[in-house]
């Protein structure tokens, strides 16, 4: 039940979730590869993770340069897909489609592309863990292309999980998490959600990523979760 000995892929993993299931993964005994699109980001992860941690600059949106990736990379046991911009929060009016398409590019076409080309390369027991959201479940106002990606997402993981059985295949879906992804609001907006945040959430505090990190981990480990959504959110669906 642990992952000592085997090699996980986090693309996405140089920052807030990612970064925090490489760590852990790496606590565990695992062998990482972390990927994003910025090198100065991977150089950053780099400094935190440990020796002989592998660090490459990946555009998820470019398929060519996926396809590369897979390539150079050969066998290994588990695909972590996190990777994503800034959270696009605005409402339909002021809607920018050529934004939203980005955005959707990244998340969605982008792990479409990782599993694509890396499912090949996933020796026998191993798995695939997606990210997610909960505001597919319970959209909040302007988030009409946030919530059309986290439906999407949980969508497509049932679907790659018959397709690509036995490969495993799963996604985690967070709810309010302290990181990066909030960094176009101004710092009085992202006070003011993480302190309401906190004030509603049945366990009194907002999420932070190493507790979301615990989430992939189980995924990765288990051998009978197979097309699961794993909610880590602090009870926020239930408020």
């Amino acid at each position: 039940m642990r992952l000592h000995g085997q090699r996980v892929v986090v693309v996405g993993g140089t920052s807030g979730i990612g970064l925090a299931v490489a760590e852990a993964a790496a606590r565990d005994g695992a062998g990482v590869v972390v990927a994003s699109r910025r090198r100065q980001s991977v150089d950053s992860a780099l400094e935190r993770l440990p020796r002989g941690t592998g660090g490459h600059a990946l555009d998820a949106t470019d398929e060519t340069a996926v396809r590369a990736f897979f390539d150079r990379l050969g066998a290994f046991d588990h695909l972590v897909y996190t990777a994503g911009e800034a959270l696009l929060m605005e409402g339909l009016a002021e809607s920018d489609p050529a934004r939203a398409k980005r955005f959707l590019d990244t998340r969605l076409w982008g792990a479409y592309t990782a599993v694509k080309y890396g499912a090949p390369k996933i020796r026998e027991g191993g798995s695939i863990v997606l990210t997610t959201g909960t505001a597919g479940r319970r959209p909040l106002p302007d988030t009409s292309v946030a919530a059309s990606l986290c439906g999407a997402m949980e969508s497509l993981t049932r679907a790659l999980a018959l397709e690509l059985a036995p490969l495993r295949v799963n996604v985690v879906s967070p709810g309010l998490v302290r990181t990066e992804l909030w960094r176009e609001m101004s710092e009085e907006d992202r006070t003011g959600l993480f302190e309401a945040g906190a004030a509603s959430l049945p366990v009194g505090r907002v999420g932070t990523p190493e507790d979301v990190a615990e989430a992939y981990l189980y995924l990765m480990r288990g051998g009978y979760s197979t097309g699961s959504v794993v909610v880590v959110d602090g009870g926020g669906l239930l408020v």
